[in-house]
């Protein structure tokens, strides 16, 4: 299962690049800002949501193009004809991005019945020690490569949170009737949002159970719920805490205060205190461990960003083992070919320079 004949038309730095001949592995080198990982984030748009920078369309078109892009790529998984995934921005609607699945008007969601994409960047490294928020949209993301309806949960929940907001900051007291219909909403979406991201985080957890401690720092996964995660009880606390959260301006008890937990398992220390190797280790071990799941249902696809970079021998061949026995189609940037030589064999490579891709 693997995606080939990948082409990007306006995207970023490259006017036109098209990609075939893909394999397990594949590395793309090149020089700082070439435009390696600008390869990686139009495949990261082949999913729902943002790409892996999470940048305004705006910013994705190529500033001497037509103000709009392309990105599309063959979907094969040994069954029949590949399918043909799509997105695109017009240059007359620079802020509505358009899915296209074998031709046909898709929604964005519907990206994730197909393909599960997972990736790993340096800006990823700060997770542990990032906000909350950025631990939830970290969670909310493997979620939604497990269980595609979370991101319809997730939009509707953030669209019943704000009109709570609104009411909760009038100086007139709220519409008791309206506001018992808004925490309908909160509690229903919710309670799916705070489970879905409870069975994610319980499932990595499993799965991470059966990873050595070394040579990458086994990380323990907790989910540490806001509030309650059944829908009655969730609809209950938001109902008990309205004047609390009417003093506060803001809803105080739901799943948009989640937080992952995160331990290293061999020393029992919590991941904000350990060393930035053991968080890079730990954060590398979560992302294997939730590729070997998410690839399990549909045609899996990581991407890693400067993943070998910082990393020593021993590390990058247990790296490469690992993903060479997983069921996800891998791809890689780097600098230099060297760190790389372990799948040079069976690798397909590219040179990226100017925002020109060609194939080694």
């Amino acid at each position: 299962m693997a995606l080939d004949l990948i082409s990007l038309s306006d995207f970023r730095n490259h006017a036109h690049s098209e990609l075939s001949g893909t394999a397990h592995f594949n590395l793309l080198t090149g020089e700082n800002g070439a435009g390696k990982t600008n390869v990686l984030e139009a495949l990261s748009l082949l999913a729902p949501g943002r790409g892996l920078r999470r940048a305004p369309l705006a910013e994705l078109a190529r500033g001497e193009g037509s103000g709009g892009f392309a990105i599309g790529a063959s979907l094969r998984d040994g069954s029949g004809e590949p399918v043909r995934l799509g997105t695109f921005v017009r240059a007359d609607r620079p802020n509505r991005r358009l899915v296209q699945v074998n031709g046909a008007e898709a929604s964005a969601a519907s990206l994730a019945e197909w393909l599960a994409i997972g990736w790993l960047t340096p800006a990823m490294d700060r997770l542990f020690t990032d906000s909350a928020g950025g631990r939830r949209r970290f969670v909310d993301r493997l979620a939604l490569a497990l269980e595609p309806a979370h991101a319809r949960h997730a939009a509707r929940y953030e669209a019943a949170l704000r009109e709570r907001n609104r009411l909760l900051a009038d100086d007139a007291p709220p519409d008791p009737v309206w506001l018992d219909g808004v925490e309908r909403q909160l509690a229903e979406h919710g309670s799916a949002l705070a489970q879905a991201r409870g069975r994610t985080i319980a499932a990595i957890a499993r799965a991470l159970a059966g990873f050595p401690d070394e040579p990458f720092a086994r990380p323990a996964l907790a989910h540490a719920a806001g509030g309650p995660t059944g829908e009655s009880d969730l609809a209950a606390a938001l109902r008990d805490s309205r004047r609390r959260d009417r003093q506060a301006g803001r809803t105080l008890v739901g799943p948009h205060r989640d937080d992952l937990d995160v331990v290293m398992a061999g020393k029992g220390a919590p991941a904000t205190i350990c060393s930035t190797g053991e968080q890079k280790a730990m954060l590398i071990a979560i992302t294997l461990a939730h590729a070997e799941l998410a690839a399990r249902g549909r045609p899996g696809l990581l991407l890693l960003d400067e993943v070998a970079a910082h990393l020593d021998p021993l590390r990058r061949e247990a790296l490469f083992e690992r993903l060479r026995a997983g069921g996800a189609q891998v791809w890689l940037t780097g600098t230099e070919p060297a760190p790389f030589a372990a799948i040079a064999g069976e690798a397909a490579m590219w040179t990226v320079e100017g925002g020109t891709v060609t194939r080694r």
